[in-house]
């Protein structure tokens, strides 16, 4: 049952659109409609009617089958095809009573219709449901945006697309990718001596540089684990300049961390490790979806970090491997890696001359 009240729980009264080229009919439904509470525009012609739309779409047009310069029937088929009408319902009004006619109206995509002479409170009635389903959509599709937009917070793009395709299990292999895993230094003895919320906020203020870096340099962000923030580059759409790009990135972070160290005076640093080689990705959980990343690079990358220096990148021979030609390295030699015995690590040789090279373009798929 359509409660009759319903247009008091909307923000602003429902635009009603009137084309009609007889005066005296326009003046007589702008009266009865206007008297329901509506907001009325006007137009004598289908060609009006389009320009209308156009600037101000209504919540619903009440549209006169013959009129001059462009008819009701041409009218209603332009409205459909502009996906930004294309939503607004479509009351034909017309004195043809011919099955043709009705036919011809639903055909060009009217919602509804009702013959002359008009029985008025037959119209009231169809406004009202025709405006409610018309608000409902709208509804429908803020509610589905919003749900995108939350999907796009915590998947990358092309994963969500195959999330709402309903795909079964969401797992990829990809055989050459560039994990990053970055560690705040001195965070812990800092959380120790500030209030927590001040803590969240500092902690929350790093982040979101971070992430506008990796919307920056278009990498992956995998997910932050206490202060530490891993990164992804190669996936979920691959690329061959994987390592440069997770280098520059990696510079980038210490240089957000160095401008905080020096407009705080606090003492932290970054310790960061990279390694190159093959992963899984996919999509886990039921109620809260997780994009992660399982497989042997991954595991060495956090060894990289949890055996670097502060304020040092830490690079595997696989990832060294790649990036020998562009950029300066240390050997630091061989170490004992916890899980993978001895192991070639390299530094990035930060005092040579490096120039830091930020993507001109920024293409974020985020909301």
């Amino acid at each position: 049952m359509i409660n009759a009240n319903f247009r008091s729980n909307l923000p602003t009264p429902p635009l009603i659109l009137i084309v009609d080229d007889e005066e005296t009919q326009q003046l007589f439904m702008r009266r009865v409609m206007e008297k329901e509470g509506y907001q009325i525009a006007e137009a004598s012609n289908g060609q009006e009617c389009l320009d209308v739309c156009q600037t101000n779409p209504p919540d619903i047009v009440l549209l006169d089958a013959m009129m001059p310069v462009m008819d009701g029937f041409s009218c209603c088929e332009q409205l459909k095809k502009n996906p930004e009408t294309r939503q607004v319902p479509v009351l034909m009004i017309t004195a043809l009573e011919d099955k043709k006619s009705v036919n011809q109206a639903f055909a060009v995509g009217a919602t509804d219709y009702v013959t002359k002479p008009i029985h008025w409170p037959v119209l009231i009635q169809r406004v009202r449901r025709l405006i409610l389903q018309s608000q409902l959509y709208r509804q429908l599709i803020d509610s589905q945006e919003k749900t995108e937009r939350l999907l796009l917070n915590i998947l990358p793009e092309p994963i969500a697309q195959r999330l709402q395709q309903t795909e079964g299990v969401i797992a990829d292999h990809f055989e050459n990718v560039s994990v990053l895993f970055a560690d705040m230094v001195g965070f812990t003895q800092l959380a120790s001596q500030i209030c927590p919320t001040d803590l969240i906020v500092k902690l929350n203020s790093i982040f979101s540089e971070f992430d506008q870096l990796t919307e920056q340099y278009g990498l992956e962000k995998i997910k932050t684990i206490g202060d530490g923030y891993m990164v992804a580059s190669g996936l979920p759409i691959p690329r061959h300049d994987h390592a440069d790009a997770v280098l520059e990135i990696a510079l980038a972070m210490q240089q957000s961390i160095a401008r905080l160290t020096q407009q705080t005076m606090e003492p932290l640093s970054l310790r960061i490790g990279i390694h190159t080689g093959p992963v899984v990705a996919g999509v886990i959980g039921i109620k809260k979806f997780s994009y992660d990343l399982w497989g042997d690079t991954v595991n060495t990358a956090s060894r990289m970090e949890q055996h670097g220096l502060p304020g040092c990148i830490q690079i595997t021979e696989a990832t060294y491997s790649q990036l020998s030609q562009q950029h300066l390295f240390t050997e630091r030699g061989v170490i004992d890696v916890k899980g993978k015995g001895k192991m070639k690590t390299y530094l990035l040789d930060c005092s040579s001359d490096f120039t830091l090279k930020v993507p001109q373009i920024v293409q974020s798929t985020k909301p």
